[in-house]
């Protein structure tokens, strides 16, 4: 999985999605960002886990700009500067969550096999809960 621990960008796929969008121009990172969340979203195929851990940490870029977001560590997320975000990608990042953490997700199958899975969905249920709060 090459995921060091259960933060959203504390794996391997999220890390290097950060990486892209620090190498895009600005202007370009929320177009990024739709596209991730919405080839997410759609979704109706078994999601792989590479797509789904780039969808939990576009949604977590989002849910920071949000009231009760937590900020995303520069660590292993992108360190330059991102635009707000527009408005509909809150309700898109939510729905990405939701298939994220639903059936037919390789990235929750994985987490559930280990002593982490519960942790891991408390914290994304964390990120859907401020991305549905009532502005």
């Amino acid at each position: 999985m090459g995921a060091w621990d259960i933060g959203p960008f504390e794996n391997d796929n999220a890390a290097d999605f950060a990486a892209f969008l620090d190498e895009a121009e600005q202007s370009e990172r929320g177009e990024i960002l739709r596209r991730v969340l919405v080839a997410v979203a759609d979704s109706s195929d078994y999601l792989e886990s590479d797509e789904g851990a780039e969808a939990v940490a576009a949604a977590a870029l989002i849910a920071a700009q949000l009231p009760g977001g937590t900020a995303v560590s520069v660590a292993y997320g992108p360190k330059k500067p991102l635009p707000p975000f527009a408005p509909d990608l809150r309700e898109l990042a939510a729905a990405a969550l939701g298939r994220v953490l639903g059936a037919d997700s390789e990235l929750a199958e994985l987490w559930d096999e280990t002593e982490y899975g519960e942790p891991w969905r408390s914290d994304l249920a964390a990120l859907l809960a401020v991305l549905t709060a009532r502005p």
